[in-house]
């Protein structure tokens, strides 16, 4: 089978962790223990490929099935997300001839927010049923891990059920850690769940913020930034870079910086902030070279750090970063025997897509079936702001750096004739082309919905297909998609022998 990933300007998991060939020198064969802590993309996925090539599969997790991606994470968040989007659904309503009357929509932010906590709820009980459906044990508890067995080729784990104290044992040919992440805090920022937030807190807001200020300008803080200005509140995003997205495509987040702005909000560049404290009736923000910021709330979006710590991880023999990410090789070893790991907690990438790659790439090694090692060139990621930002592959700095010896196509968007009919004058389309073989090495999509526009440009990537057979492909008139047909055959290299 074949593993994809995606770029990434973080660190590549290392080939091979010093002591890594002994946690999986030899496969654990169908029937043996696997016991999986956390129940995230990372876990749920590596126990549902687990169970299918015959293991007996127990996943720890203590908050649910789908752990903080499902729960307060990628779904709220995207749910919301689509939410805030109906209300730019009437910014070209003018010109395509729709009287909105003198009134704006409004959002009832409660009943918002009750609608993303029952997706979340009804996405983990889904999740909850099919690993039961498939015989995976569930056991709601914190797992630590223990020693490995001599001799035995097992490992213990204990777990404390429902946080009671009192620790059960079990024991397993192989253990996977998928713990995931948990959002940074600043020293002089603490979160109080009512005034400063993070992202995880939102969902309990009933009301909209009268004036949120964003702290961080990555993709968490510019996705919420950009949704809560789309629903109506006043925003004030705090960016410690010259730009807002500063780790992606530069005209990418350039146009989107220039949206944001345009829809009204105010966007600090080159601000860090120094505190955050509650005052009587909101926050004060004070940036670091003495500006203060006042607003009713404060979402602090600032990083994640791994959940490696207290779980007897380095007593074990897992080998943990500077950063306290577990280290892996590319088919998810760490440096214990029989020791796997998945997600967020181990820095590879933090998207539950790539979670959940290594998370069954972990099951399909220890278990002996056919595996590629992860590889961080072919998985697409999306931002999703309004429009989205859709990339996969080789980037134009590397391009421009002289690192990749390629060529670059760019179309706007707005030249499309779909466009034209939807009202979209925002965003364009780039393909990028190997200049020795014509294949498609990357892409970038700004567009609404460019989640989904990326789709046949991931299989060019993937497939190392050229730019003449994805300019061959039959796209239909009118459609976003002519436009990714477009960038291709503008790529087409004639050679002197090729005229006749």
């Amino acid at each position: 089978m074949t593993v994809t990933s995606e770029h990434s300007s973080t660190a590549v998991a290392p080939e091979s962790p010093a002591g890594a060939q002994a946690s999986g020198s030899s496969p654990v064969r169908a029937g043996s223990r696997v016991v999986i802590i956390g129940g995230g993309p990372g876990g749920y996925e590596a126990a549902l490929v687990a169970r299918q090539l015959g293991a007996d599969v127990t996943v720890i997790e203590a908050r649910g099935m789908g752990g903080s991606a499902v729960l307060t994470d990628v779904v709220p968040s995207k749910t919301l997300i689509a939410t805030a989007e109906w209300m730019t659904l009437t910014e070209s309503a003018v010109e395509l001839g729709i009287h909105v009357g003198d009134g704006h929509p409004s959002v009832d932010l409660g009943k918002v927010n009750e609608r993303v906590r029952s997706l979340a709820a009804q996405q983990e009980r889904d999740i909850a049923g099919r690993l039961e459906k498939e015989g995976i044990t569930i056991i709601n508890g914190h797992g630590r891990l223990g020693p490995a067995s001599a001799g035995c080729g097992t490992r213990l784990v204990y777990v404390d059920v429902d946080g009671s104290g009192e620790e059960i044992e079990l024991e397993a040919e192989m253990v996977l850690i998928a713990t995931g992440a948990t959002p940074r805090e600043l020293p002089d920022a603490k979160p109080d769940g009512e005034r400063i937030l993070t992202w995880k807190q939102l969902y309990e807001l009933t009301e909209l913020p009268e004036h949120l200020i964003v702290v961080g300008s990555g993709v968490t803080g510019a996705e919420f930034a950009g949704a809560y200005t789309q629903l109506g509140a006043e925003v004030t995003l705090v960016s410690s870079r010259v730009r807002v997205l500063p780790g992606e495509d530069e005209d990418a987040a350039t146009l989107i910086e220039n949206v944001f702005k345009r829809r009204g909000m105010t966007v600090l560049s080159e601000s860090r902030a120094q505190s955050v404290t509650r005052t009587d009736d909101g926050v004060l923000v004070t940036l670091a070279d003495g500006r203060e910021i006042t607003g009713s709330h404060c979402l602090m979006a600032v990083g994640a750090i791994p959940n490696t710590k207290g779980i007897g991880l380095e007593e074990a023999g897992v080998k943990l970063r500077e950063s306290g990410h577990i280290e892996v090789d590319r088919v998810s070893r760490t440096t214990a025997f029989r020791v796997y790991a998945a997600g967020d907690c181990t820095g590879v990438y933090p998207l539950a897509s790539v979670a959940a790659m290594q998370g069954r790439i972990a099951m399909w090694h220890a278990l002996g079936d056919a595996v590629s090692p992860l590889s961080l060139t072919a998985v697409a990621a999306n931002i999703f702001t309004a429009p989205e930002i859709a990339t996969i592959g080789v980037t134009q700095a590397q391009i421009e750096s002289g690192e990749v010896d390629g060529s670059i196509s760019r179309l706007p968007v707005a030249r499309n004739p779909r466009a034209k009919m939807l009202g979209i004058k925002e965003g364009f389309v780039k393909v990028f082309s190997d200049n020795a073989t014509g294949v498609v090495t990357g892409a970038v999509v700004v567009a609404p919905r460019a989640s989904e526009l990326i789709f046949p440009l991931s299989i060019a990537v993937t497939h190392r297909l050229t730019v003449d057979e994805v300019a061959n492909v039959f796209t239909i008139y009118p459609s976003l998609s002519g436009t990714l047909g477009e960038a291709a055959r503008t790529l087409h290299h004639v050679e002197d022998d090729d005229v006749y």
